[in-house]
């Protein structure tokens, strides 16, 4: 089940990397709702974030919190919002999404059109957060 998280995962595709660790990686999305919408995968294949053992589901979780937080003082928003969603691409994986309104985590908005130095800009700002 070679999926698209799997392939930046191994480095095959491009990516503005956020954090990892030995089993997770978090990413700016490539079709951001905001400016800052990160990606938080498990390295390991899993299509359902349910089906992730209960030990390596409580970590993703710890994970996310961790990148949030520095998501939350890197991008200007009122809090950062979670969605597990799972439609478009078959790996677990969650949303975490900068709110300043309800409607900023409306994933049938048009998604924004980041040039590369707007993403690195984001990207180091997070990281440096």
């Amino acid at each position: 089940m070679s999926t698209i998280f799997t392939k930046i995962i191994y480095g095959e595709i491009p990516s503005y990397k956020i954090a990892e660790n030995d089993h997770f990686i978090a990413f700016l999305d490539a079709m951001p709702l905001v400016k800052g919408h990160t990606l938080v995968v498990p390295k390991k294949e899993v299509d359902l974030i349910f089906d992730l053992e209960s030990e390596e589901y409580k970590n993703l979780w710890g994970f996310a919190q961790e990148v949030a937080k520095k998501i939350k003082v890197a991008v200007p928003c009122v809090r950062v919002g979670v969605a597990v969603v799972g439609l478009e691409v078959p790996h677990a994986h969650i949303h975490l999404i900068p709110l300043n309104k309800m409607e900023d985590m409306n994933f049938r908005n048009e998604r924004l059109k980041l040039s590369d130095e707007e993403y690195t800009e984001i990207q180091n700002s997070i990281i440096n957060s």
